[in-house]
């Protein structure tokens, strides 16, 4: 079998007296290593492409990344990207654009990629929610940070919103929120990223202040999600664990067809007016693959 194999390899002489030369990685024909790079995930097959050049080559087939693009991504990059030329450009750099965080809605919402799967995920600041007395300085303020982000897998997955709403106190609390986007076929999750307290930097320390911290201990909070064909999730827990990024699981829904546009609707509510609440700081709404989502639960 060995000499067989050897023979199949190469049919050319090392140094003219017979000897055939030993096989190496680069002599494996581009079109063999892009059969294979297909059935690796995107992180793998950039991984490889630093290998050689037959690798590096392969990596940049077409017909690769079309697969690891979502099936309506011309929808969605026609959505988000201004820029129609996008599309004229090959499948690999259409997606590494898409992996991007691209803003849309003025600068509202965010739409990406997951490097891994090619899973689409969606975020949206708490600018594009409809917050009760949110206007009304005695009850709520917008505060300026860095911490308006997602971070797992030791990877920065999501936008920057540079702000966040953070509640003093109120005695209804209600913050509701709707988005319609091409979402593809799959199963996506919906969480409320929120905070207890209010983080600031100390001596270049984080640190968070419980000053006005209240009131949601007595009763959980309400979480509701609909959608535009018929799908309703509700669910109800405490918030709690003050000074840390908490991502609060809605629910998940079912997208059946991604040729039209999936409508949303969701709430995060505590309207016992029996008692005020305070000190809870309001970030995003993140919608993602429900594999994307069984990891942030894993984590959180």
């Amino acid at each position: 079998m060995g000499s067989s194999f050897s023979g199949f390899s190469s049919d050319s002489d090392a140094d003219g007296d017979g000897a055939l030369a030993k096989p190496r990685l680069g002599d494996i024909p581009e079109s063999c290593v892009a059969a294979v790079l297909m059935h690796l995930d995107p992180t793998q097959i950039c991984s490889l492409a630093r290998l050689n050049r037959a690798f590096r080559g392969a990596s940049s087939a077409d017909f690769i990344w079309e697969a690891k693009l979502p099936e309506n991504y011309g929808t969605i990059v026609e959505k988000v990207l201004d820029e129609p030329k996008v599309l004229n450009l090959g499948k690999k750099e259409i997606y590494a654009r898409l992996c991007r965080p691209n803003s849309f809605d003025g600068g509202t919402k965010e739409v990406w990629l997951d490097k891994r799967t090619g899973g689409v995920c969606l975020s949206i600041s708490f600018k594009a929610l409809m917050i009760t007395g949110i206007d009304d300085r005695r009850y709520w303020n917008h505060i300026s940070t860095e911490e308006s982000r997602l971070d797992f897998l030791s990877r920065l997955v999501t936008c920057r919103f540079h702000s966040v709403a953070y509640l003093q106190q109120i005695w209804w609390f209600e913050v509701d929120g709707e988005l319609e986007f091409p979402f593809p076929t799959g199963t996506y999750s919906v969480f409320f990223r929120v905070q207890l307290g209010k983080s600031t930097k100390r001596l270049g320390r984080r640190v968070c202040n419980p000053e006005h911290v209240h009131g949601w201990d007595i009763k959980p909070v309400h979480f509701q999600l609909t959608t535009s064909d018929g799908q309703r999730v509700a669910s109800h827990c405490h918030v709690d664990n003050p000074g840390n990024w908490i991502h609060y699981h809605m629910g998940d829904f079912v997208v059946g067809k991604s040729d039209t546009s999936t409508k949303i609707n969701f709430s995060m509510t505590q309207i016992d007016c029996t008692h005020t609440k305070g000190g809870l700081c309001v970030d995003c709404v993140l919608i993602c693959p429900s594999s994307v989502g069984k990891l942030i639960n894993s984590l959180s």
